[in-house]
């Protein structure tokens, strides 16, 4: 029988592995804290580990599924499906052509950060998501003007998430320069990057296969809530 890959259920994985330490307390069910991040996941496809699943859903807070299917949502929460690409690099990123200063962001920048991506919606983010990984930013003088980082970490990969950049500051080759940088550090642990994005995401996904990935596999993102 062949052993899954760990990419297969990102967010399993991960809160199994590399961040375990997020959730030391699921058994049936894992969860990252509301304020680092939305993503939880199952053990299994088990009707007791989706029931320990919706079981751990916050009140007044969606939560945020990646599987390669979904049961069916039960009756209590409501539930809002889309497909989702998952990316893999295959081959050494190629080094961006445009030189700007990176910065290395953290705790001071949160605010920031998360105003950066309230705006840009690059995917969920929340006050403490830059905790999941190392983030780079640019600014402009004192102003965040585009950043990315790192959020799932599995065995063998890391995920590459929140590549925005400013309305004011877009076709300046930002992200291009930021997904280098961010994949080649990646790389150079022995690591492999990865990303996900919404197959209806041309531009994003013309951007990703010119660096190097291809596509891996088409997951569902669920966001599920609780109802009143």
């Amino acid at each position: 029988m062949t052993e899954p890959h760990p990419l297969d259920r990102p967010i399993w994985s991960a809160l199994t592995s590399r961040q375990a330490h997020f959730d030391s307390q699921g058994t049936l069910a894992r969860k990252f804290p509301s304020e680092v991040s939305p993503f939880i996941a199952a053990r299994d496809m088990s009707e007791e580990a989706w029931a320990d699943l919706v079981r751990q859903i916050p009140a007044n807070y969606d939560v945020s599924i990646l599987e390669p299917s979904m049961p069916a949502a039960p009756e209590t929460v409501s539930a809002v499906e889309r497909p989702l690409l998952q990316m893999i690099l295959t081959g050494q990123t190629p080094a961006s052509s445009r030189h700007v200063e990176l910065v290395t962001l953290g705790d001071a920048d949160a605010a920031e950060m998360l105003a950066l991506a309230t705006l840009t919606k690059p995917g969920p983010f929340r006050t403490r998501t830059h905790t999941m990984g190392r983030f780079l930013g640019i600014r402009d003088g004192a102003r965040l003007v585009a950043m990315g980082g790192e959020r799932l970490a599995t065995d063998g990969h890391t995920e590459i998430t929140a590549l925005c950049t400013h309305p004011d500051y877009r076709g300046k080759a930002y992200g291009k320069t930021l997904l280098a940088a961010l994949a080649n550090r990646i790389i150079s642990e022995g690591l492999t990057p990865f990303l996900h994005t919404y197959p209806t995401n041309d531009v994003a996904i013309a951007m990703y296969t010119a660096m190097g990935f291809e596509p891996r596999a088409q997951l569902v993102h669920a966001v599920w809530e609780r109802k009143p």
